[in-house]
């Protein structure tokens, strides 16, 4: 038996709030019961399930696992994530891909690049 990914989770201040980024960044929905302890988005659509989780201990400093995103319009998606309240940290072109670092309203780090 072989193990299979089931949840993306995110540990937050506002489970609710951060849900809201994502769902808004991916265009999926943010599932109902949403609070400010638990959320989830798109929970029914296929593939893992992003899960956050209001901790009152979050690990201090850059996080070890990020999201890696990827778009043919990397610009737009930047933009976009930027006007929803991400930062827009750094650009990088190295091991023969462009991507840019973001942070989200909480300062998770993920990337965005142009596929």
């Amino acid at each position: 038996m072989a193990l299979s990914l089931a949840n993306i989770t995110i540990d937050c201040d506002n489970a609710a709030e951060l849900a809201g980024f994502y769902a808004q960044l991916f265009d999926r929905p943010v599932d109902e019961g949403a609070t400010e302890y638990f959320a989830t988005i798109d929970s029914a659509a296929a593939g893992p399930t992003f899960m956050f989780i209001q901790v009152p201990d979050k690990n201090p400093g850059k996080n070890v696992v990020h999201l890696d995103l990827n778009s043919p319009d990397q610009q737009a998606e930047i933009a976009k994530a930027v006007a929803l309240g991400a930062k827009h940290l750094a650009d990088f072109d190295e091991y023969g891909t462009k991507w840019a670092t973001l942070a989200d309203p909480e300062g998770n780090l993920f990337d965005i690049a142009q596929s």
